[in-house]
């Protein structure tokens, strides 16, 4: 192979020639100087270079530069072409010579791009405003016209000989003011469309200066057979009604980057309220999968299209396997199925995209690491490329000398060593996106009859799946064939429907799963058709529709959560949904990122946060019963991870009230949640109310009416049902003076009412609810103050005759008003139950906690046992084996509850559960229970 040598100046290079090691090959000590574009930079404008001030070309310098070229006679397109040649000789410069980073180059090359169309749309309204007057909207005010920038330029993330996709929205229709004559009106659309033409010839025609950027408006509404700007009227109704899935994908990026002054102003921050709701849907969107597939595909068959003739041409950086644009769909897809309801993974920027998916847990994070590498590494790779002669390629030189300096500008000691990096970074993209996405076109069915022939209509296919059926799932399908949600799907949805339906009989004959499971399903998924998104998730998901499967087939309680809360189920998609369990910190952490993420858009309104509290708590709610219906976690442990799940809502709820409460007078508020009940507990079950009691110490003198109010507000965002359902049932009967008394009282007032200070005091059933009172959150300084009165109130000396008698009538009370009936034993109520264990618990606290300090903690009912029995209060054993019936039946009501059955099991059964109890309370109580 002839090749020429890798510069031009006067200091001959021998040709390298492909059996040289190019390490052993000496390279011009100023690496720039091979770029055949720096060398024709430095011949043509060798007067101008200095005009550039030293250091990286950031906007400010750039304006320098301008300035003097502009100052020397030159017009300003002529500038603006001149500037970036300018800036584009000292990228090579700064990336090849003294390793600049990938986002100093792409930023300056962006800034480039903002810098020039703003100087265009100037020159632009200048110009049209002296023929037909300035644009106005019905109120007289000047009509604005936007330069939205898409895919890299909205991203930040240019690259050195990128073309620019733009789109050109107005905000309102209109016509113009005319000339200083009054004449030459035009509408507005007039007016905008011939700006557009303006601002090309600024930026995008070709001169003998050449070009500042090549332009292409393709991306806008309808294409290439569309207005040249749209007014954003008609952009939002090309969104609803022919908006496509890959334009969700092109429209994540983009960013009103000119003109600077509807920037600075915000005024631009109104075309949001059309583009968030188009790109992010408010539920998790996996039809996207396809539509990705199809437009990988098409530019997969492209490329292999131009390459056909032309071999090199398949070396494709960025469009080639494991190229740059796999990298971008993989991360953008994870955006766009995601960010309707997890906003802090809206972002632009490809690698900051990357890091947010890590961190939210949808990709792991040393997969993330692997293709942030790749996506530096190939794109450094293609801008070298691109610096070679300033030409829009992505192709791989075939040219030693050339395929040299790339190896020695990125640090290799020869081509080879830089050849094997680069298909190591592209194989591990490759290998991620078909992992992703790799998938056939509609998703596999990994089950009988998949091999169908796709041609006939999904009701057919339906009818032919029903023979391999168990009956009662076949009746339920047979139904699904007249059913008219079913037949007003689309075609492809029917298929997914289908193939599911195949699925799933195939796991009921491998005995996989069970047929209830399979009923549940059909009965989950019917009132759903209408959203084919999740006919799409578990058809893009096996793993996701079989663990779906399981646990509709264990209880009937989770099949119905899931009706109400359907979109948690992609929670089973997660990769380490079973290893971990809930995360306080980090919950709340989310929630927090995700509250800013909808404040930079200006979406935090009250609705909005309410949905997001909502769907985050639903989402942890079902992580935890996936959990515990795998066998993960044991009823303990579900009771402490709900419980922790509810401390956790509840504080960032406080919060965000609290901010947003119109009379609070002090940054945080001087308040605390004290929690009773299974709350204080920390025995929670699914669907328990929150028993809670509110108080507050503060010296203002509206302090009364101001937690009032907080605590109310507190109490509607906590109850108030919302299209994403409610959070918690909130029962306050346990504050001082019950339901007649206030609904939040000052710290004093209460601690003076539990410990019997003045006539107004608790009664003995308060002290009871004592036992398990907790602080749940709030101001540090009443935590430990509440303690001290817990303390007080548990440890008081008491007549221990009189507690008995008082607890006993208390105990017959409670079995009147749940009265057991027939000759199965109810866990709870019948004697020898779970009530029985709890009040005999209270019993050995109030009464014996002051000489036995091992009593005061609240530490549930078990450990509390088993103290009680090391300290003595109970005989060896009794303790013990009460403490082993209480966990047996609270597992019974557990498992009865999932499954919405009564609490109860034979008398048999229950026999020696029930025996241990009525010892201890014999023991501890001195009669039978």
């Amino acid at each position: 192979m002839t090749v020429s040598p890798l510069d031009g100046s006067a200091a001959s290079v021998s040709p390298l020639s492909p059996n040289v090691n190019p390490a052993d090959t000496p390279l011009p000590p100023r690496l720039a100087e091979h770029s055949r574009f720096v060398q024709r930079v430095r011949r043509r404008y060798e007067n101008e270079l200095a005009c550039l001030p030293p250091g990286p070309p950031v906007k400010a310098a750039m304006n320098t530069c301008l300035a003097t070229l502009t100052g020397r006679g030159l017009p300003m397109p002529a500038a603006l072409r001149v500037l970036r040649q300018l800036v584009m000789e000292r990228l090579v410069v700064l990336d090849c010579e003294e390793g600049a980073s990938l986002q100093d180059i792409t930023r300056a090359v962006t800034e480039l791009a903002e810098l020039a169309l703003d100087q265009a749309c100037r020159l632009a309204f200048a110009d049209l405003d002296d023929l037909h007057g300035a644009p106005l909207d019905e109120n007289g005010q000047r009509a604005q016209l936007w330069v939205i920038g898409m895919g890299k330029l909205g991203a930040r993330e240019l690259n050195v000989s990128s073309d620019i996709d733009l789109i050109y929205v107005y905000d309102a229709d209109g016509e113009t003011a005319g000339n200083t004559a009054g004449r030459n009106r035009i509408s507005n659309h007039e007016y905008f469309g011939k700006a557009v033409k303006h601002i090309y010839n600024t930026v995008g025609e070709t001169t003998e200066h050449g070009q500042v950027f090549r332009v292409d408006l393709a991306l806008r509404p309808n294409g290439n057979s569309g207005p040249a700007a749209v007014s954003l009227g008609a952009l939002e109704e090309y969104f609803l009604v022919q908006g496509r899935e890959w334009e969700r994908f092109a429209w994540l990026k983009s960013r009103v980057v000119a003109p600077a002054a509807c920037i600075a102003d915000k005024s631009a921050s109104a075309l949001r309220g059309a583009v968030l709701p188009f790109v992010f849907r408010k539920y998790l969107d996996y039809n996207v999968f396809d539509s990705l597939r199809t437009l990988h595909r098409q530019i997969r068959d492209h490329a292999s299209k131009r390459a056909a003739g032309n071999p090199g041409r398949a070396n494709d950086v960025k469009l080639s396997r494991g190229g740059i644009r796999e990298i971008e769909f993989t991360v953008q897809l994870l955006q766009v199925v995601r960010g309707g309801q997890f906003p802090e993974l809206r972002t632009r920027p490809t690698l900051d995209a990357l890091q947010r998916v890590a961190k939210a847990g949808l990709m792991p994070r040393a997969t993330a690491d692997a293709l942030a590498a790749a996506y530096d590494f190939l794109r450094k790779v293609e801008h070298r490329i691109q610096y070679l002669d300033d030409q829009q390629t992505h192709l791989i030189p075939t040219r030693d000398d050339d395929l040299a300096w790339i190896a020695a500008t990125l640090g290799f000691p020869d081509m080879c060593a830089f050849l094997c990096a680069l298909d190591a970074h592209r194989e591990t993209v490759a290998h991620e996106f078909d992992i992703l996405l790799g998938g056939a076109p509609g998703g596999g069915c990994n089950g009988k009859g998949c091999n169908k022939n796709g041609s006939r209509g999904a009701v057919e296919d339906l009818q032919g799946v029903m023979a391999g059926l168990p009956e009662a799932f076949a009746a339920k399908v047979a139904q699904w064939c007249e059913h008219p949600r079913v037949l007003a799907l689309r075609e492809d949805a029917r298929l997914r429907l289908v193939r599911l339906v195949q699925r799933t009989g195939a796991w009921l004959d491998e005995g996989r799963v069970n047929e209830q499971a399979a009923l549940r399903l059909a009965d989950w998924i019917e009132p759903l058709l209408r959203r084919e998104s999740y006919l799409a998730l578990l058809q893009e998901r096996p793993s996701v529709h079989e663990r779906l499967l399981r646990i509709l087939g264990a209880a009937k309680w989770p099949a119905r959560y899931l009706l109400k809360h359907p979109g948690v189920i992609d929670e089973l998609a997660g990769r380490q949904l079973m290893e971990e369990r809930f995360d306080a910190a980090q919950f709340e952490a989310d929630l927090e990122d995700r509250r800013t993420a909808l404040r930079r858009t200006g979406e935090d309104d009250e609705e909005e946060l309410l949905n997001l509290l909502r769907r985050a708590h639903h989402a942890e709610v079902f992580r935890t019963l996936a959990r515990d219906i795998e066998g993960v976690l044991t009823v303990e442990q579900v009771a402490d991870d709900l419980s922790a799940l509810a401390d956790a809502v509840l504080r960032v709820t406080a919060r965000w009230c609290w901010a947003r409460l119109k009379n609070r007078h002090r940054e945080e508020p001087a308040f605390a949640i004290i929690g009773y009940g299974k709350l204080g507990g920390k025995e929670l079950g699914y669907g328990s109310d929150l028993d809670i009691v509110f108080v507050y110490e503060d010296e203002d003198e509206n302090a009364s009416e101001i937690y009032a109010a907080f605590v109310r507000k507190l109490i509607n965002w906590l109850q108030v049902k919302t299209g994403e359902g409610d959070l918690f049932e909130i029962d306050t009967a346990l504050r001082p003076n019950g339901n007649s008394g206030l609904l939040v009282t000052s710290f004093t007032a209460y601690e003076n009412y539990q410990r019997g200070r003045g006539s107004n005091t608790a009664w003995t059933w308060e002290h009871q609810a004592m036992t398990r009172a907790r602080f749940v959150m709030g101001m540090a300084g009443l935590e430990p103050r509440f303690d001290d009165v817990r303390e007080a109130v548990i440890t008081a000396e008491r007549d221990r005759t009189a507690l008995a008698q008082e607890i006993t009538a208390m105990r017959e009370k409670v079995r009147s008003a749940h009265p057991v009936r027939g000759e199965q034993f109810d866990v709870k109520h019948s004697p020898g139950g779970m009530v029985d264990v709890e009040f005999v618990v209270q019993y050995l606290v109030l009464a014996h906690s002051g000489e036995h300090p091992e009593l005061r903690g609240n530490l549930g009912n078990i450990a509390l046992l088993q103290r009680a029995e090391a300290v003595g209060l109970l005989p060896k054993g009794v303790g013990q084996e009460a403490a082993d019936a209480y966990r047996e039946l609270r597992a019974i009501q557990h498992r009865a509850r999932l499954d919405e059955a009564p609490p109860q099991i034979g008398a048999d059964a229950a026999a020696g559960m029930a025996a241990a109890v009525q010892a201890l309370w014999r023991h501890a109580l001195g009669k039978t229970a």
